[in-house]
């Protein structure tokens, strides 16, 4: 009996090792163009220190780019991209960040980004992204641009993961 039930464990286990091994060797979709550096929506009302110091808009096409790889999905980072791009283009902008608190209070920071998907100048998705933190661990020794590169880098692996399956309307991060 117990031989019997060891026999079906492992030929389970091999069955699901299969599929999961399917799933990764899935042939990654088109590749993806994103802005090097992801631009602040034109009324965004950030900071001018966020703007200056920061680098988001560096880090988030960084992050994407790699969580993408990560998750089977070919990312370029492009100087400009616009919606009559060739090929599979994402149109980002970051429409909110802020960055208060301190040491002594904790930090409240969050970043929003907005989306749209285009493939050959045909809109296929788009979303909303935000990813507050509070700094994580030792969060009243950091600064808060390395608190904001949290929420960026979060929002990096979001839509990675969504431009593996995107969709309309979706809201990612804190938002879902």
């Amino acid at each position: 009996m117990r031989k019997t039930a060891l026999v079906s464990a492992a030929l389970l286990c091999g069955v699901f090792s299969v599929s999961h091994a399917a799933d990764n060797n899935a042939a990654p979709s088109a590749t993806v163009s994103v802005p090097a550096v992801v631009p602040f929506a034109q009324d965004a009302v950030i900071a001018g220190a966020v703007k200056r110091e920061c680098q988001l808009g560096e880090k988030l096409s960084g992050f994407i780019k790699q969580y993408g790889q990560e998750k089977g999905v070919a990312v370029t980072q492009v100087a400009s991209v616009g919606a009559g791009s060739a090929g599979r283009a994402l149109v980002l902008e970051i429409t909110d960040s802020v960055a208060d608190g301190n040491a002594f209070l904790g930090h409240h920071t969050y970043t929003t980004v907005k989306g749209r998907l285009y493939q050959d100048g045909t809109e296929v998705g788009h979303f909303i992204g935000r990813r507050n933190s509070m700094g994580g661990a030792f969060g009243g020794f950091k600064g808060n641009c390395s608190v904001l590169g949290r929420t960026v880098k979060a929002l990096g692996e979001d839509i990675a993961g969504w431009l593996a399956r995107p969709g309309k309307d979706d809201m990612l991060g804190d938002l879902e």
